[in-house]
């Protein structure tokens, strides 16, 4: 949900100009403050934020979208297993149209996955180069999964959501040598190697996907052809320790989500995930469903975390009034149905919300700036801040926090 002031907003940014009556009534019963959910050395990626949020270090925990997304669709990753986030994109010409090709559904993006491990992963040249190592796993719309067996994870990727209507040739895999030197850890591939390999995936997955019967019948219905992977964001298997350990007040946990990446990064961290029909990761996803199941969840579970990806999809299309929109459906389809039940409760329940990482819809793709939270609970003590936005939020008691400073104070809400 963060954002950028916007002149065509009269200066206010996003959440300042939304309609938020239920965000902005609980900063007003609780607390706020700023989360620094991005360390500094860390591209400023969804599972970089997510699992900040949670508390965990980055630079203990950290391998990448693909280790997590691998975690999500239950693909158990070896020791020497390379797993890297596999997109589906849309290559226009000499240029990536779009990250998303026009958002696939997974049962379309299952096709072509099914269709590369056919052809693709055992392709003959790259069999008798590098041995039978290449598997593609199915994921989630255009998200899919790439494992690498004795791959490389130090490499420079491009995340295709950075790099709209932009060359796609020079921003290919390259060898991150310094990184590999500097590692204690050797892969079976060199890091030249991995990068040499993965580029020849790519363009050959573009004269295999191009010529496949499902893009000529995407063209033929004015749909943007999902015609090349775009890999990127590899890692090994991580090791997070579960929140039940750190935070022993837990003894259940879930996570709702629509994205395959979060749902990694809650799996590893020992919470059990929730399915809900009709949640989508996009702007139509199932707002009531998701905020139902959290209810639901709530009567049995001691923590759960309730992720919606709507806004950031709307902030990467650039589209303003549509990142308005999933704004003010959060509050009124999600955030207000959870709080008008919960607050009839015996037991009092703790609520946070806060955004994971800037995605300003004037720059298309995420930022690390801090971003606004609050905590509220029945009793606390509120500070004087009276609406939920990144201007407001700066004078909560709270300051700014970083690490696990966030997650530490909200388990501390009695």
């Amino acid at each position: 949900m963060a954002d950028w002031p916007m002149e065509e907003l009269g200066g206010k940014t996003l959440l300042q100009y939304a309609n938020t009556p239920y965000m902005d009534k609980l900063a007003k019963m609780g607390r706020t403050g700023m989360l620094k959910t991005v360390q500094d050395g860390f591209h400023p990626g969804s599972e970089v934020a997510n699992s900040s949020i949670l508390g965990y270090d980055q630079n203990e925990v950290y391998e990448g979208r693909g280790p997590l997304e691998a975690a999500s669709i239950g693909v158990e990753l070896a020791p020497d297993d390379m797993a890297i986030r596999c997109n589906i994109i849309c290559i226009e010409g000499d240029h990536i149209k779009n990250h998303s090709c026009g958002r696939l559904e997974t049962e379309e993006g299952d096709i072509l996955i099914k269709y590369l491990q056919e052809t693709l992963a055992n392709d003959k040249e790259i069999v008798e180069r590098y041995g039978n190592i290449v598997h593609f796993y199915t994921g989630v719309q255009y998200r899919h999964l790439l494992v690498i067996n004795g791959g490389s994870k130090h490499l420079k990727c491009t995340p295709p959501h950075d790099v709209p209507l932009k060359p796609w040739e020079p921003l290919l895999v390259k060898p991150d040598i310094e990184a590999e030197n500097a590692s204690s850890t050797k892969s079976r591939l060199s890091a030249t190697e991995t990068a040499e390999l993965i580029n020849t995936l790519i363009v050959k997955s573009q004269q295999l996907l191009n010529a496949h019967p499902f893009n000529a019948q995407r063209r033929a219905e004015g749909k943007d052809p999902a015609n090349s992977i775009w890999p990127w964001a590899g890692g090994y298997r991580p090791h997070m320790v579960p929140l039940t350990t750190t935070f022993p007040e837990i003894k259940k946990g879930a996570v709702i989500t629509a994205v395959d990446l979060i749902r990694g990064i809650g799996s590893l961290a020992g919470l059990r995930v929730i399915d809900v029909e009709g949640a989508t990761g996009l702007y139509d996803t199932n707002y009531e469903g998701k905020a139902q199941a959290a209810i639901e969840a709530l009567k049995t579970d001691d923590f759960v975390y309730l992720h919606i990806e709507a806004s950031d999809e709307a902030g990467h299309d650039g589209e303003l009034n549509l990142k308005l929109q999933t704004i003010e459906n959060l509050d009124r389809r999600a955030v207000g149905p959870i709080y008008e039940e919960v607050k009839t409760w015996d037991e009092p329940v703790a609520i946070a919300v806060l955004p994971d990482h800037p995605t300003p819809v004037a720059h298309r793709t995420h930022t690390n700036e801090p971003i606004p939270f609050l905590i509220y609970a029945p009793g606390i003590e509120a500070d004087s801040v009276e609406t939920f936005d990144e201007e407001a939020c700066k004078q909560g008691t709270y300051g700014l926090l970083e690490k696990d400073g966030f997650i530490r104070a909200f388990m501390d809400v009695k």
